[in-house]
């Protein structure tokens, strides 16, 4: 019975406090909408915060396009030189020993061209050969190399004319191997060939036989003689002579008495040093005899010549027979069939029998261009 009692109590306990929970509240009344809205949100924010831990849904991948996806390029990176391949043949120009680039020449001059050359191959050159390649040969010829090993310079020559015509010129050579292949020339025009570059022009500044007579070499068949005499040397003599009248009756300011050994057919001559003619030089001198002392012509008779030399040989170029008759003879020479060429020119005179007062005179001889 008492325990029923118990259960009853409670009922109505809690029956009074839900009673209590809905009687009228004291607070005003509102009719603003705001207040409403703030209320359901906090009271859905309460049961959130009641409920499980809330998953943010995941979103599905985005579908795949047809547009290719391109790598990131790589950054550059320092390109290293690979060192060239050692070759058998191959050359390297070094320098040039003569004949600078540009070098003038006279019409038809022979000079010698010569390059230093490196082998810098692996091969050594045996049966090798100088040739030309292309350009102004120059009249230039193949020739022979020695042995040259590997590392070993040598200088490389070619004997060349220079063209007869004024202007530029420029020849290409090349090393042939045994085999006949041209081999490569490092530092070369364009890797293949060195060359000689020239320029041929009339250019000359004569050729004073009369100022260059104490350079050159008298002798006679006496042997060789001293340039200025005495005149009372037998041996013949040659000196300057410019205070004494010769035919004509002139007293020349540049007169060379060449006196030839006084025996019959005697001679005396002058080879003077080298020269390099250019065309269209002429020889001019006025030749003749030196007066008596009373200004009378003496029995002078003798042959004048202009000579030259030219690889060793001497030749006779021109030669005239004067005798003393009170005339001098004006002769003007053409060089053209030398010109180009180095020589030494030589004047001789000969006597004509005796020598006795073959006192001959070349007056202002000199080489040079009209």
């Amino acid at each position: 019975m008492y325990k029923f009692t118990r259960i009853v109590s409670a009922i109505s306990i809690g029956i009074f406090i839900l009673a209590a929970c809905n009687l009228p509240s004291s607070a005003p009344a509102t009719d603003e909408p705001n207040v409403v809205f703030t209320a359901a949100a906090l009271t859905v924010q309460a049961q959130m915060s009641q409920a499980a831990p809330f998953n943010t849904p995941t979103l599905p991948p985005p579908a795949p396009t047809n547009t290719p996806f391109t790598l990131p390029t790589a950054l550059p990176t320092a390109t290293t030189v690979a060192a060239p391949t050692a070759s058998c043949d191959l050359a390297q120009f070094v320098k040039d020993v003569t004949i600078p680039d540009g070098s003038t020449f006279a019409p038809g001059a022979s000079f010698t061209k010569t390059w230093r050359l490196k082998n810098v191959g692996t091969c050594t050159w045996s049966g090798y050969s100088l040739v030309f390649d292309s350009g102004d040969a120059m009249n230039g010829t193949t020739t022979t190399i020695g042995t040259v090993a590997p590392g070993q310079e040598i200088d490389l020559s070619v004997t060349l004319t220079a063209p007869t015509t004024v202007g530029s010129y420029k020849g290409f050579w090349r090393i042939r191997n045994a085999s006949g292949v041209l081999i490569p020339v490092l530092s070369g025009t364009q890797g293949k060939s060195f060359f000689v570059d020239i320029k041929v022009g009339i250019s000359s500044s004569g050729f004073d036989l009369y100022t260059r007579a104490g350079a050159a070499t008298w002798a006679s068949a006496a042997g060789v003689l001293t340039f200025g005499g005495p005149d009372t040397n037998p041996n013949g003599f040659a000196m300057y002579r410019n205070d004494q009248k010769v035919e004509g009756g002139t007293t020349p300011a540049k007169a060379v008495e060449t006196h030839p050994q006084w025996v019959n057919d005697g001679y005396i001559t002058g080879l003077y040093p080298s020269y390099t003619v250019v065309t269209g030089e002429r020889f001019r001198a006025k030749i003749g005899f030196i007066l008596k002392a009373d200004g009378s012509c003496g029995v002078g008779n003798a042959k004048f010549r202009l000579e030259y030399k030219e690889a060793g040989v001497i030749k006779t170029f021109s030669e005239w027979t004067e005798t003393c008759d009170g005339t001098l003879r004006e002769v003007d020479v053409d060089l053209s069939s030398l010109a180009g060429k180095t020589v030494q020119f030589a004047l001789t005179v000969a006597a004509n029998g005796t020598a006795d007062q073959d006192w001959a005179v070349w007056i202002g001889p000199r080489v040079e261009l009209p």
